[in-house]
């Protein structure tokens, strides 16, 4: 039995993705244990930063934190309102600077369908397996965060930048063209951005996932209601643990939750 605060799955690549979960002093290979039945049990909350067990509010922190971190600042979520170039702080100069100061990429990825996302360079590719993208290609890279926002903003007219979970997980190849699709979102970007943005020989990334069994009909887990749960795990995709009934778990959705985790060898 094992026990833990859940925080987002660790990945990297090794032909297939390897996923890793952090629990307590317990570092759990998950790729191991696919076929396994697991068993999941809700033994209550521990904000990631104050470790408060009061209920979670917003990514894995209590409310408090939440409204007071820089790491979950408006900024996170919408790049194009990073200030730290300008010198201007919004909760923390030293630390927004530190984030939005370092070279970010505008990609194009296939999840669901394509969708336009900016991330941090040294965030590539795990910034694409967190969303369950199946194919991903860089656009541009900027010398920060609010260039590669602002092009993003003028793109989400041309493409989403959400992704359907639910759709998501039942993708599992496509035919779409991303290194066509990227040579014609770059000429729809801002032509300041354009000036400033450094241009590598880009070709599009696959990602493959340890999935045996893809959901046709997806249904999410709230372990928060439900209490316990226990199925078969058939695939790790995303963010997301698959199981057998079609139940799919959310890791990063529910980071901050502790659990306890059995696994029953079959």
């Amino acid at each position: 039995m094992f026990k833990g605060v859940l925080n987002k799955m660790k990945t990297e690549i090794n032909g297939n993705v390897e996923y890793y979960l952090e629990l307590e002093n317990d570092f759990i290979n998950l790729n191991q244990i696919i076929n396994s039945n697991l068993e999941l049990n809700f033994e209550g909350y521990q904000c990631l930063n104050c470790s408060s067990g009061i209920q979670i509010y917003r990514q894995g922190h209590c409310k408090k934190c939440f409204f007071e971190l820089p790491t979950t600042a408006d900024w996170i979520m919408k790049p194009e309102l990073s200030k730290a170039h300008l010198n201007i702080e919004d909760r923390d100069l030293e630390f927004e600077k530190e984030v939005q100061l370092k070279p970010h990429i505008l990609y194009l990825a296939y999840s669901s369908n394509i969708k336009v996302g900016v991330t941090r360079k040294s965030q590539i590719p795990h910034r694409w397996i967190d969303q369950g993208a199946i194919n991903a290609i860089e656009i541009a890279e900027f010398p920060n965060r609010f260039l590669a926002g602002v092009s993003e903003v003028e793109l989400k007219n041309f493409y989403t930048d959400k992704t359907n979970w639910r759709e998501m997980l039942k993708v599992s190849q496509t035919t779409v063209d991303l290194e066509n699709e990227r040579e014609k979102a770059f000429e729809k970007i801002p032509v300041e951005a354009q000036q400033m943005a450094k241009l590598n020989n880009f070709s599009s990334f696959k990602i493959n996932y340890p999935v045996f069994k893809y959901p046709i009909k997806p249904k999410s887990l709230n372990i928060i209601k439900e209490k316990s749960f226990t199925n078969q795990l058939v695939g790790i995709k995303g963010q997301y643990l698959i199981f057998k009934d079609e139940t799919v778990f959310n890791i990063r959705s529910n980071e901050g939750i502790v659990i306890s985790l059995n696994i029953i060898k079959s």
